[in-house]
C-alpha cells in the first residue's frame, strides 16, 4: 500500500523574508550582468564608452536600455520568488496560487482599473503638489531630482510611433513589471508577511508601502500604493496572482497606449498628466471603485472560491 507523503511545514516567515532578500539582491547583479552582456553583444563595445544610454539621455541605444530594464525585472523580482518557492518546495504555480481565472472576475477586476483612473489621477496629481517642511527641503529637492531623472528614462523608453515600438514598450512596460513584480510583492512578500503577522491587511498595507517604495518615484508613492493595496486586496479575495497580474497589465499597458497614441498624433507625452477631472468625477471614480471591490469579495468570499494561501 503506498502511503502518502505528510506535507513539509513552511520555513518560518523571517528565513522567507531572507530567502528573498539575498536571492533579489544577488539576481539583480547576475541579471544586469548578463543584460550589459546582451547589449554589447549587439550594440558593440561602444556602448560601455558611455553610459548615457543607462538612464535614457541617449536614444540610439534605447534598446539597449529596454533589454536591461526586463533583465532588472527578471533577476529583481522574478528570481527571488521562484527560488523561494523551490526552497519550499513547491511549484511556484502552486505555491503562489496561479488557479485558472473566471471570465466574470476579470470582467470586475477590468471596471475596478477602468473606474479608478479619475481618483488615480486625482490622488496622483496631490502628490505631484506635495511639498516638505523648511527643515526637509534638502531632501525634497534631492526627491525632485530623482523624481526628474525617472521621468526623463520613462520618455526614452515609451519613445517611439510604430506599431512594433507599442508592442515593445507593452512588453517591457506592461507585461514584464505584471509578472515580475505581482510575483514578488504580492506572491512572495505579502504571502509571507501573511503568515507572520497573521493578519491579511496589515500584510497587504506593508507589501503596498515596500511596493510603492522601492520604485524611488517619491511624487507618485501614494498612488502607487493604493495601487499596490487594491492588487494585494484582489489577491487576497481570488487567491489568484492571475487577476492581479491582469490588473497590473490593464494599469500599466494603460499609460503606454495613451503615450504612444499622443505621440502619434504629435502631442507631447506629458499631456498624459494634463487632464484635469472635475470633484464630482473624482468622487463617482471612487464610489464606483469601491462598489466594484465590493462586488468581487462577495463574489469570491461568498462562494468559497478562494484558494487558502495564507
Amino acid at each position: 500500500m503506498q502511503l502518502s507523503q505528510p506535507v513539509r511545514e513552511e520555513n518560518h516567515p523571517f528565513l522567507q523574508l531572507l530567502i528573498l532578500g539575498i536571492s533579489a539582491f544577488v539576481g539583480v547583479i547576475v541579471f544586469i550582468l548578463i543584460g550589459i552582456a546582451i547589449c554589447i553583444a549587439i550594440y558593440g563595445l561602444d556602448l560601455i564608452q558611455n553610459m548615457d544610454w543607462m538612464t535614457g539621455k541617449d536614444l540610439k541605444y534605447i534598446g539597449a536600455l529596454k533589454i536591461v530594464v526586463v533583465a532588472q525585472q527578471i533577476g529583481l523580482f522574478l528570481v527571488p520568488a521562484i527560488i523561494l518557492a523551490v526552497f519550499e518546495g513547491k511549484k511556484p504555480q502552486r505555491f503562489y496560487g496561479f488557479s485558472v481565472p473566471k471570465i466574470n472576475l476579470l470582467a470586475i477586476v477590468f471596471l475596478i482599473m477602468l473606474c479608478s483612473i479619475p481618483v488615480m489621477g486625482w490622488i496622483n496629481e496631490k502628490n505631484m503638489a506635495m511639498h516638505l517642511p523648511d527643515f526637509l527641503k534638502g531632501l525634497e529637492k534631492w526627491m525632485r531630482k530623482m523624481e526628474d531623472e525617472g521621468e526623463v528614462t520613462t520618455k526614452a523608453i515609451l519613445n517611439g510611433t510604430s506599431f512594433g515600438a507599442l508592442v515593445i514598450n507593452l512588453l517591457v512596460i506592461a507585461v514584464t513589471p505584471a509578472i515580475c513584480e505581482e510575483l514578488i510583492f504580492r506572491g512572495g512578500l505579502q504571502r509571507t508577511l501573511a503568515r507572520w503577522f497573521k493578519n491579511p491587511h496589515v500584510a497587504i498595507w506593508t507589501s503596498a508601502i515596500i511596493f510603492s517604495t522601492i520604485h524611488f518615484q517619491f511624487f507618485g508613492f501614494f498612488p502607487r500604493m493604493f495601487l499596490g493595496a487594491a492588487f494585494g486586496y484582489i489577491y487576497f479575495w481570488t487567491g489568484s496572482l492571475w487577476y492581479t497580474v491582469f490588473a497590473h497589465f490593464i494599469n500599466n499597458g494603460y499609460a503606454v497606449t495613451i503615450a504612444w497614441y499622443l505621440q502619434r498624433n504629435n502631442m507631447p507625452i506629458d499631456k498624459l498628466d494634463d487632464t484635469k477631472i472635475p470633484l464630482y468625477g473624482v468622487i463617482i471614480s471612487a464610489i464606483l471603485t469601491l462598489a466594484l471591490f465590493w462586488i468581487l469579495k462577495e463574489k469570491t468570499t461568498k462562494k468559497e472560491e478562494v484558494i487558502q494561501q495564507y
